[in-house]
């Protein structure tokens, strides 16, 4: 499975004295081999989603693209899915390399999104592609939508909107030895 991230904020520096945040804590690959540190997207809402190349869902590209732009084990290679997303479907946001979101082999990305820790009644494994989880500005997973549920449906742009209105956390990143 594949994995794409919509952002839309203001990102906020890091506090380096903070334990490994469980999302802001990950490094994952794109489709094109680089390295995205999910620490960049700190103080921004996201919606990650798992997608796939050529299933019945993959349509849900054209209006994810759509909401980017409008708020800021698969077929092919990496580079061949980038190119089909491109292709087929305009897709400019950010995408991960191909990853387990289930199982012992799951990234710790998808551990901790499909978590019941969480606190989301629909926790436990992705059922299919395209399931989106909405995090907050502050790193909190906050909704689960499922593949049957359209990226631009009501339920989730309400959702991001929403996350959107909420104030970006202020946070002292002053260094401890300069603070008086």
């Amino acid at each position: 499975m594949l994995a794409a991230v919509l952002s839309v904020g203001t990102a906020m520096a890091e506090d380096k004295a903070e334990p490994k945040h469980p999302i802001y804590g990950q490094k994952m690959k794109s489709l094109t081999g680089k390295a995205i540190n999910l620490k960049d997207y700190r103080g921004k809402v996201l919606l990650i989603v798992n997608t796939a190349s050529q299933c019945g869902a993959t349509p849900q590209y054209d209006t994810l693209q759509v909401l980017h732009e409008a708020l800021s084990k698969e077929p092919g290679t990496e580079k061949e899915i980038a190119t089909f997303c491109k292709k087929n479907y305009g897709v400019e946001f950010p995408m991960f390399g191909k990853v387990d979101v289930n199982g012992k082999k799951a990234t710790p990305l998808f551990k901790h999104l499909t978590s019941a820790k969480n606190g989301l009644k629909d926790a436990g494994p992705v059922e299919w592609n395209f399931e989106k989880f909405l995090v907050s500005r502050e790193g909190k997973v906050v909704a689960r939508f499922r593949t049957s549920v359209e990226p631009d449906s009501d339920e989730v742009v309400d959702a991001i909107v929403a996350e959107l209105k909420k104030e970006a956390p202020k946070k002292d990143v002053t260094p401890k030895t300069d603070r008086k």
